[in-house]
């Protein structure tokens, strides 16, 4: 059965407004069985998830784990060190392996650009890409979004700058695809070195200071300085980024208006973001943690094959196993 979203979530350049409109709206009733003292609804009750993590990641991994055990589904998983993979098992071995233990879906985070896209290629289970080399993360690109719909209303038109480590970050490709589909408009700041050559073929508005993106965006995304993914000579250090392209509180006030801030973690504090920065009243970091879990709820509920509606019919149900 083919849910609305496809068989797959791979990246949000190829899904349609309507799809991701589709997202942030089922993820609205499952935030609220968040709240509740038995956090779980048997909606995916029967259902065997994977986690198959070749990159380490805390927070999506665990983000993931508690979205699929509040929908009730069975998960499994599994980390490259120490398995199979780490004695050179290919990819496609281990989820050939994995289906014939018949399970349902695989979320896959990889080192590799298009890791994910192979995989749903191979394999019958449903695949989510929980983040590729420096491609995409749909399901961070989605939690962003509804986080800003949440607090201004409506995407349209919203001017929301993504600054930092562009060129290494999967979390700014994905919101750049998203946010230009759902009508705002996108800019990026950062140095030269670290934004992508074409960057201009995404569309978006290019700041070369960091005093001009924050006059102009009513949201900052702040992306962290991905230091294990650099050679050197990006930066000429730490001290130096945070000096001209951090986003601190000096800055901030020197703007017009109030400007949201955001960042998908984790961060380097005292880097590309301070501390009472990350820590103030217009910081909405926090949010996008609670809204991670609803959101990526929303994408194995849909993938899935529930129905949108039923998703506020799930909330009322009482727990599965408790």
């Amino acid at each position: 059965m083919t849910s609305a979203l496809g068989k797959d979530l791979l990246d949000l350049e190829s899904l349609t407004p309507d799809q991701i409109r589709l997202v942030l709206d089922t993820a609205v009733p499952f935030k609220e069985i968040s709240e509740r003292a038995i956090k779980k609804v048997p909606a995916l009750r029967g259902q065997t998830i994977v986690n198959l993590f070749f990159e380490a990641s805390t927070r999506t991994r665990i983000s993931f784990e508690f979205a699929e055990k509040r929908l009730s589904a069975d998960t499994v998983s599994v980390a490259s060190s120490g398995s199979s993979v780490s004695k050179g098992e290919t990819l496609v071995d281990t989820a050939r392996n994995l289906e014939a233990m018949r399970i349902d879906m695989v979320v896959i985070r990889h080192g590799a650009s298009g890791a994910a896209a192979f995989l749903a290629d191979r394999i019958e289970s449903n695949v989510i890409n929980a983040g590729d080399g420096t491609h995409e993360h749909p399901t961070q690109g989605l939690l962003d979004l509804l986080t800003l719909r949440d607090h201004f209303g409506s995407l349209e038109g919203l001017r929301v700058c993504i600054v930092g480590d562009v060129l290494h970050s999967r979390v700014a490709r994905s919101n750049i695809w998203g946010l230009k589909k759902m009508g705002a408009e996108v800019a990026v700041c950062g140095p030269k070195s670290l934004l992508p050559h074409a960057i201009a073929d995404f569309g978006v508005t290019v700041f070369p200071r960091v005093e001009e993106a924050i006059e102009w965006a009513q949201a900052l995304n702040i992306l962290r300085l991905q230091l294990e993914r650099m050679t050197s000579g990006y930066i000429p250090s730490l001290r130096e980024y945070n000096r001209v392209f951090g986003v601190t509180r000096e800055r901030l006030e020197r703007a017009k208006h109030d400007v949201l801030i955001m960042h998908p973690g984790p961060m380097n504090r005292g880097v590309e973001i301070d501390s009472d920065v990350a820590d103030g009243p217009h910081s909405v970091i926090l949010n996008q943690v609670t809204n991670g879990v609803a959101v990526r709820m929303a994408v194995l509920y849909l993938l899935a094959g529930g129905k949108p509606e039923l998703a506020e019919a799930a909330k009322g149900m009482s727990g599965g196993d408790r």
